[in-house]
């Protein structure tokens, strides 16, 4: 939603409600994310943070442990990590990264030590999908509360899946699958209020290990690890009538990847690309014109992380 200031006149307002733009939103955009890069090239606690002005990269507050194949979701002011793998085992184990500072402290543990999982959520809540919990595919969901750090029952997956991913906007969540013993097309569309699950618009091509990002209009799911390999393949997800269409392509196919950005733009860690591994390429997605461009590298070539913005008007703000 824009930000307006000023005077408005009474005929400017009933025109701006038709438009669904009234009451005006006076709150920033979110200025940057923190990526965590999972394998690097293994288990790492590395943060990175990544500044959208100027795609500027430096250090962020480290995990508290050695993981990958964690799963992010946060507000404005805090996002919450959870780890994943940890000492080789899937974990409970989740941080609190408070933006103001770069101060990581302990968050409300998952319910089951879980790995592979994906997560959305909007001011007051993340949806955390476990993904493997602790080893078998699950269809176990927590809602986090962000007051309090209060971690409950959410609303379960249609079929238990891992290596998923997530975007969303302040009213639903799209869950895209992943893994259900096979790549799948399947996305279930998650609204907060009430903790409903229904059935989301498929992806264009089955995958897994994907990445998502997006803002209070559309998600931009990048497909990953399709029956075609590592593939470029990027779905965007209008939420007004769930439509899918094609997105802006990445420039390597790659997969495990993650994932961050405010209103504007997207930035995108690949991952994995065949036949090099993890790498430092990251792609500065611009929402309004489905663009690609070059994002600023990570510090460390990596894969399987995951990353959450202090902001994106329209989700968390």
């Amino acid at each position: 939603m824009p930000n307006y200031s000023g005077v408005w006149s009474l005929s400017q307002q009933f025109q701006a409600v038709g438009q669904g733009l009234w009451p005006p939103n006076f709150d920033p955009d979110g200025t940057f994310a923190i990526f965590a890069l999972g394998n690097a090239p293994s288990a790492s606690t590395t943060r990175d943070k990544y500044t959208y002005s100027g795609c500027v990269v430096s250090a962020g507050g480290a995990a508290t442990a050695t993981s990958y194949c964690g799963s992010a979701a946060g507000t404005s002011t805090v996002g919450i990590f959870a780890l994943g793998v940890v000492a080789a085992s899937s974990s409970t184990t989740r941080n609190k990264y408070t933006y103001v500072g770069c101060v990581v402290s302990a968050g409300g543990a998952a319910t089951v030590a879980s790995s592979g999982g994906s997560a959305a959520g909007n001011s007051t809540v993340g949806i955390f999908a476990l993904g493997k919990a602790p080893s078998s595919r699950a269809t176990t969901r927590n809602k986090y509360t962000y007051s309090g750090c209060v971690v409950g029952a959410g609303g379960a997956a249609t079929v238990a899946a891992s290596c998923g991913s997530a975007a969303g906007n302040c009213t639903v969540g799209i869950f895209a699958l992943g893994c259900t013993g096979a790549r799948s097309t399947t996305r279930n569309k998650y609204t907060y209020s009430g903790c409903v699950v229904s059935a989301g618009t498929a992806a264009t091509v089955a995958s897994f290990c994907g990445s998502a990002t997006g803002n209070g209009t559309r998600g931009i799911f990048a497909l990953g690890n399709t029956g075609a390999g590592y593939v470029t393949t990027r779905n965007k997800y209008t939420y007004s009538g769930d439509v899918v269409s094609a997105g802006g392509a990445a420039t390597a196919g790659s997969s495990e990847g993650s994932a961050a950005g405010n209103s504007v733009v997207g930035i995108f860690a690949l991952g994995f690309v065949a036949c090099v591994g993890g790498v430092t390429t990251r792609n500065k997605y611009t929402y309004s014109s489905d663009a690609v461009s070059a994002g600023g590298a990570a510090t460390v070539a990596s894969c399987r992380g995951s990353a959450a913005s202090n902001g994106t008007v329209g989700v968390n703000i």
